[in-house]
């Protein structure tokens, strides 16, 4: 009612009563549709899929009831070629299959023969190939099986038969081929056991098998080369091949294998290595090691020798050194610091090998682990091992003599041989040595190095661009190789042999073992290579990643052999020079200032970084020179290839770097600012007992601050000099001839009074040791203050300070007879078994003979023609290395105390013997007097002085050395100078007194010269104070 009429103005309440409404919304009425659509699709589903159900049950009882009707069929005749056909529909009948080959196999030969000729010949091969697989299929299931024999015999008689029908055998071959026929001989033949051998009756019908398709095929054909390539593929890829076959067997399989004829699989040779597992490309390389050799002398194709010799090299690439060797139990001890890896991946078995990975001037250096060790039995070690023997070598060296073509082939496999596997490396080039003697070396170097553009002498021989062109690939092979074998060849190289072509009548040098190079292609090539190493530490965008190409060695690797043969001609140069002057040098190349200034910033930015971090070294022990090489170029020259940097500059570097290790320890440089409480130390030592009170005293003090001496005489009183550096001095002068007194017991002497340590048992002692780690230390103090010792050491024992491999020449210095023996050896033209030499050297130990085996069971291993090289290598290194390893090892570790062992690497040990101990010539009287400075009433021009310097002048060289003690303490004179003295040589008025001694304060290098008025006194005075030889108390 409209509110006019009411009066009332509110909205009235609206109320249904009719109930709620039920019509859906149009959501609602979707999703019922679906529903229902997919209620009728489900019915749908279920009807046919019970249809479908129906179908297959009926299609199984038809296939059964055919099954039931084939078997009544065959049952019925089983000779029948009827049930052959039956057989292939059965398809996995294994009874009826045992029935029918038993049957073919009874009724003989003429059966067998009149169903492949008879009227159903077509069917008949049809069926026979198909039911042959089934045949096949069980025999690899079940090798052992009592049905396995009836079925290999229809095989065998299906193949021998296809032999005098070509079109047949080639029809049935085919399909066996494409059908997995060699797959299932390989299952069968593993699933027999080794030990089974002997009384398996089915091995005897199952590896003339293998060989069968060859009999059928033409060698031209397809068929040929696909029976062969699946040969190889599974045949000679079975585990111990040659243990599992009978003897008898084994004999005919190895002659009717046509191994000849390897080159045809060329066009698969890589797609199939690449696809091998690392087991199969084992068991491969195993197989072929047993069957192969034996036919080196009838490989008269090139192409044959260079497919087997690529198959060699793909097979070896990449193996783990573990294949060849088992690994040992203390293989992941780490070496003491003293050996640093570098140089001696082919002295010790034991050595650890270097690091490779990509260079970083940031981070150092990842850290690689081995690889784990692959299982492998004990047989197939045994023979992958021949591989690298002497005999094997000689043998593919013969095989390729005729084929001058197949050498590179060659020379790529020996190199893969002994990068895989490191330790073989010595037994193979001395085998190649041995074998191809000096002209192996000739025809590498110029006809296949000399003239390339790696080493052309047009002045971008080494260059960045060089190297890394992809069109010089082919040229690093030859250069590889050519390395490593003259690096192998002058270890055994007397100095003779190496000089010979100056001398080309030389009598007793054998023209076998002369040096295959002229000096003057040495001198050439040395350069050549000095430029390739260079290029290699100093561009880090050539070895920042990756391998050299053809070669699949790291850069890092590459640069590491050139970096070796350098160092060993250079140490040729340097005993006996032949190169120009400067031949060496790269200084024209670089600033030198600049070069000194980042040296000194990188050595200090890595020192502070390993203080910072210590997981920055290599496992705690000092930084080795590849991974310097890594994180600086500039310590990478100074440590692999010093001699490029001239040696004046090199000391300098080696003095700031100690400048800064003093800064870092004691706040300066300067001797009396350094001489704090905390960084000094007062030690009172007994004339007579200098070296047993310094060892007291000083074998567990930080020698890198300052030591004050105070020296006591016979009769307890202290002398009265004070020690500013002086007295130090007088007391270390005593202590090394104390300690390096050979009657000591630690040192022994060469022939010319170079010293090394005594190989006895008894300097291996514990006591003995910690002596040498005191002595270590002790000349590791002299180095670090810049003092001269007067001491001379032999060159193999100093070669160890570096890391670095002794030579042949080296023993003549430590045993001339053995030298001899040994030269005889190696020039022997005889048979050496005469000589009835074994691998073995006999060690007098107190009287009792100890004899020790240079190489496993080398007692009874006897020295022959192809291995009397690595012989005289394993004595000489056995005598110069082995014997006085712990004693070598004791003295460095003492030595590295004071002196960063990267720091010793920048010299070789000529002049490494100069920075102990100062240059060994005549005393420059000028440059003396050039740098003398004068106090008192003294100058130059002054009389006395005047008179002095024409007194000196008179004086011999072993009175100026004695002059030069006394006022210094040390009779040689500084390594660059007089002006490298510090502080300067000084001349002091001491008074007008004619009686007076002249006296001297050799802490500042002063002598106290009194003003003597006659020249005859003069003389007298001074000679009788510097030979005096009194103490302190003179003064």
């Amino acid at each position: 009612m409209f509110p006019l009429f009411t009066g009332d103005d509110r909205r009235q309440r609206r109320m249904n009563l009719g109930g709620a409404s039920a019509a859906a919304t149009h959501d609602e009425l979707m999703q019922q549709a679906k529903a229902i659509r997919n209620e009728r699709l489900q019915q749908r589903l279920r009807q046919e899929a019970v249809v479908t159900l129906q179908r297959w049950w009926r299609a199984q009882l038809n296939r059964k009831a055919m099954r039931e009707e084939l078997k009544e069929r065959f049952d019925s005749d089983p000779s029948r070629i009827d049930a052959m056909r039956c057989l292939v529909l059965l398809k996995t009948d294994e009874d009826r299959l045992a029935i029918w080959s038993e049957r073919t196999a009874d009724l003989g030969q003429e059966h067998f023969a009149g169903l492949a000729t008879g009227l159903h010949r077509e069917s008949w091969i049809v069926l026979m190939r198909q039911v042959a697989i089934q045949l096949l299929r069980f025999v690899a299931c079940h090798p052992d099986s009592k049905h396995t024999l009836p079925h290999l015999k229809i095989i065998n008689a299906l193949l021998d038969w296809t032999a005098t029908d070509a079109i047949m055998g080639q029809n049935i071959v085919s399909y066996l081929l494409r059908n997995d026929y060699y797959l299932f001989l390989k299952q069968a033949t593993e699933r027999i056991p080794v030990e089974a051998k002997a009384t398996s009756t089915a091995l005897p019908l199952l590896v003339p098998l293998f060989t069968a398709p060859f009999t059928v095929s033409p060698v031209d054909s397809e068929l040929y080369t696909t029976s062969f390539v699946q040969t190889v593929q599974y045949i000679l890829t079975i585990p111990l091949l040659p243990n599992r076959l009978p003897l008898q067997s084994l004999s005919q399989f190895s002659a009717r294998l046509p191994l000849h004829m390897i080159h045809l699989i060329v066009p698969v040779m890589q797609e199939l290595t690449s696809t091998f597992p690392l087991q199969v490309r084992i068991h491969l390389l195993a197989n072929l090691c047993t069957f192969m050799p034996p036919r080196y002398k009838v490989m008269k194709t090139v192409q044959t020798l260079e497919a087997y010799l690529e198959l060699l090299t793909l097979l070896v690439v990449d193996l783990p050194a573990s294949v060849f060797e088992a690994p040992s139990a203390d293989s992941d001890v780490l070496q003491s610091s003293w050996i640093h890896g570098d140089d001696g991946d082919d002295e010790d078995d034991e050595d650890i090998q270097p690091i490779a990975g990509p260079s970083s001037s940031a981070l150092p250096v990842p850290q690689t682990r081995p690889a784990p060790a692959i299982e492998v039995d004990a047989k197939t070690r045994a023979r992958l091992r021949t591989l690298a023997a002497s005999k094997h070598v000689s043998a593919l060296l013969a095989a390729t003599g005729a084929h001058p073509t197949t050498r590179l082939r060659l020379y790529a496999f020996f190199l893969a041989l002994y990068t895989a596997w490191p330790t073989c490396r010595p037994d193979v080039l001395s085998g190649v040595l041995a074998g191809a003697g000096g002209g192996l070396v000739r025809e590498l170097y110029r006809g296949h190095v000399r003239g390339t553009a790696l080493v052309r002498d047009d002045g971008e021989s080494g260059s960045t661009q060089v190297l890394a062109d992809p069109a010089h690939a082919s040229a690093w092979l030859p250069l590889i190789f050519l390395t490593d074998l003259y690096t192998q060849a002058l270890l055994t190289m007397g100095d003779d042999e190496f000089f010979a072509s100056r001398s080309p009548a030389a009598p007793s040098t054998s023209a076998v073992h002369r040096n295959p190079l002229t000096v003057d292609e040495l001198v050439s090539f040395s350069r050549q290579l000095l430029n390739i190493a260079f290029t290699l530490y100093w561009s880090e965008s050539v070895t920042s990643g990756g391998k050299a190409p053809e070669i699949l060695i790291s850069w890092e690797g590459v640069r590491d052999k050139v970096t070796k043969l350098l160092q060993a001609i250079h140490a040729r140069d340097s005993r006996r020079p032949f190169t120009p002057p400067d031949h060496w040098l790269i200084s024209s190349q670089l600033d030198m200032t600049s070069f000194v200034d980042a040296a000194v910033y990188e050595e200090q930015a890595l020192s502070t970084d390993e203080d910072a971090s210590p997981s920055t070294r290599h496992g705690g022990r000092a930084l080795s020179k590849r991974q310097l090489a890594h994180l600086s170029p500039r310590l990478g020259v100074l440590n692999n290839i010093p001699f490029a940097i001239p040696f004046a500059t090199r000391v300098e570097i080696f003095r700031q770097f100690v400048v800064n290790d003093m800064i870092a320890y004691a706040g300066s440089a300067h001797r009396f600012e350094r001489a704090t409480a905390r960084t000094r130390t007062r030690v009172v030592v007994r004339r007579g007992n200098v070296a047993s009170d310094g060892f007291d005293k000083l074998a567990n003090t930080n020698l890198k601050g300052l030591v004050e001496i105070t020296f006591v005489d016979l009769f307890g009183n202290e002398e009265a000099g004070i020690d500013g550096g002086g007295v130090f001095k007088e007391f270390f002068t005593s202590l090394c001839k104390e300690v390096f007194d050979t009657d000591r017991g630690l040192w022994l002497a060469t022939k010319k009074n170079e010293l090394y340590p005594n190989p006895h048992s008894y300097a291996k002692e514990p006591h003995s040791l910690d002596w040498y780690r005191f002595i270590g230390r002790i000349l590791g103090k002299a180095l670090y203050e810049g003092i001269l010792v007067d001491v001379a050491f032999a060159g193999f024992f100093l070669a160890k300070w570096l890391g670095k491999q002794s030579y042949l020449d080296d023993l003549a210095s430590l045993d001339l007879e053995l030298y001899n023996g040994l030269l005889f050896l190696k020039n022997y033209d005889g048979n050496p078994e005469d000589l009835s030499l074994t691998f073995a050297v006999v060690e007098d130990n107190f009287g009792v003979a100890k004899t020790i085996d240079l190489i496993p069971n080398g007692s009874n291993t006897p020295v022959t023609r192809e291995n009397r090289l690595q012989y005289i290598y394993l004595v000489c290194h056995y005598r110069l290395t082995k014997q006085i390893r712990p004693q070598s090892e004791a003295f460095f570790e003492g030595l590295s105390d004071m002196i960063d062992p990267k720091w010793i690497r920048m010299f070789n040990q000529q002049e490494l013997q100069i920075l102990i101990g100062g240059v060994n010539s005549p005393i420059d009287l000028d440059d003396l007097r050039s740098h003398t400075n004068y106090s008192g009433l003294y100058s130059d021009e002054e009389q006395t002085v005047t008179t002095f310097w024409k007194v000196v002048n008179s004086f011999d060289h072993e009175q100026r050395k004695a002059l030069l003690r006394f006022a210094t303490s040390c009779s040689r004179p500084p390594l660059l100078g007089f002006k490298e003295l510090q502080p300067n040589f000084s001349i002091r008025d001491a008074g007008n007194d004619q009686h007076r001694l002249p006296t001297a304060s050799t802490c500042v290098n002063l002598l106290k010269l009194p003003r003597y008025t006659s020249e005859r006194v003069l003389r007298e005075k001074l000679l009788q104070a510097i030979t005096s030889g009194a103490g302190f108390d003179l003064s």
